[in-house]
């Protein structure tokens, strides 16, 4: 079993890169595939791959598969309000 100590590290591992925030943003409110998240986030479908296998490795994403395309989506709805506070630190830190 995991202490707190390693959840409060793989989140922070999660949300420590500004393109995984962007990432966990983008799937707040829908499932996209890969390549819909390369597009808009104008990463590599590589480099965006990697970030949603890290993203999945942690616990932050379900995967569902349909065809040849995996679509990903939140596992946990609080991640929005996890961005939000960060957000409004980083505002505040910023001021």
């Amino acid at each position: 079993m995991e202490g707190s100590t390693e959840k409060e590290e793989k989140l922070a591992r999660a949300i420590s890169a500004g393109s995984r925030r962007e990432i966990l943003r983008l799937l707040v409110d829908q499932e996209l595939t890969v390549k819909e998240i390369a597009k808009e986030t104008r990463l590599s479908v590589s480099l965006a791959s990697r970030h949603l296998q890290l993203l999945s490795d942690l616990g932050f994403l379900l995967t569902r598969k349909e065809g040849i395309y995996r679509h990903y989506s939140l596992k946990m709805k609080e991640i929005k309000e996890l961005l939000t506070c960060y957000d409004k630190v980083l505002r505040k830190y910023d001021a």
